[in-house]
């Protein structure tokens, strides 16, 4: 008698029942729907459609930026609640902790995307951007004892959460037309250098300084009067990928495909977000490879490549 055993023939239809199974668990959605996902929109395994969700740290091209995310998260606890204390200052070291939480990146070489997350003087701006806000809607920024308490339990999350408000505001405001945009930080920097709290008035002072210096009024070559100086793309990424952590989406340097080319020739990286009046994005900012401008596309007409989050949760 033989010892021999056949190797088992695989029954058909094993392979997609796998996938399905793994596209439901990833998206969060049951097996029926993610079957007709993966039907009607051709998803291969791992991959899920960008209305389903969420990637914090795409797997990117810069291993600094990398190295920077993870020895973030292997910060002990006395780091953590020194960091959610800072985070917990409006305006400026909310500021300053938002841009050390999303390091600059860059996009895979090929692709036509540049830099991301990037440019000098980012803390600054986002800074300015709360002044804004604390001028226009200072209903909308949380008690500053609240966020001292929240501080101590060194978590970001639970922040982000009493700054949600004011978070999605900063990006509403980042959507103006620059030279808006320019007019009211100046603005708002002016009343706040009159505020009767001096620790806000001496943070105008600052930053009004820091504005004048940072921006020099500029004619372009089509006439239009722009301001070079403002890193209002980088800011935007930071916010968008932010908003993302708790209302899922996907952040810049996500690479995705457009559901258009079923090939790769339809392969994209996500640039920045479209947002609503809350929930997660309903659009994004796409930049094709090798194409010379991003273009806009709705969530669901975007497929997320797998294994996109550097830091799975």
């Amino acid at each position: 008698m033989s010892d021999h055993h056949p190797r088992r023939t695989p029954t058909p239809g094993r392979a997609r029942k796998r996938a399905i199974r793994e596209h439901a668990a990833q998206a969060g959605v049951a097996y029926s729907v993610a079957a007709r996902h993966l039907e009607s929109v051709g998803l291969r395994p791992g991959e899920t459609l960008a209305t389903y969700g969420r990637t914090i740290y795409p797997i990117g091209f810069d291993p600094h930026r990398q190295l920077l995310v993870e020895r973030r998260e292997r910060r002990s606890f006395e780091d953590r609640v020194a960091d959610t204390r800072r985070a917990a200052v409006l305006p400026h070291g909310r500021a300053q902790h938002l841009v050390e939480r999303f390091p600059p990146s860059r996009g895979r070489t090929g692709s036509g995307v540049g830099a991301l997350y990037h440019g000098e003087g980012r803390v600054e701006l986002l800074a300015m951007v709360y002044v804004v806000i604390a001028a226009e809607s200072p209903g909308l920024l949380p008690e500053v004892g609240d966020l001292a308490w929240i501080a101590e339990l060194g978590e970001d999350t639970a922040l982000d959460t009493a700054c949600a408000e004011v978070d999605r505001e900063a990006r509403r405001v980042l959507d103006r037309e620059p030279l808006a945009l320019w007019s009211v930080i100046e603005a708002a920097l002016a009343v706040a250098e009159h505020s009767a709290d001096w620790q806000i008035r001496q943070e105008a002072i600052r930053q009004a300084a820091l504005f004048h210096t940072m921006m020099t009024p500029r004619i372009g070559y089509a006439g239009e009067p722009y301001v070079p100086g403002l890193p209002v793309a980088g800011v935007r990424q930071i916010l968008d990928a932010l908003l993302i952590v708790a209302d899922d989406g996907h952040a810049p340097g996500t690479r995705v495909r457009l559901r258009r080319h079923p090939d790769d020739v339809g392969l994209a990286t996500i640039i920045g977000a479209t947002w609503g009046s809350s929930g997660p994005p309903v659009g994004y900012l796409v930049w094709p490879d090798a194409a010379t401008a991003p273009q806009s596309a709705r969530a669901d007409d975007l497929i997320v490549l797998a294994d996109q989050e550097s830091l799975p949760r």
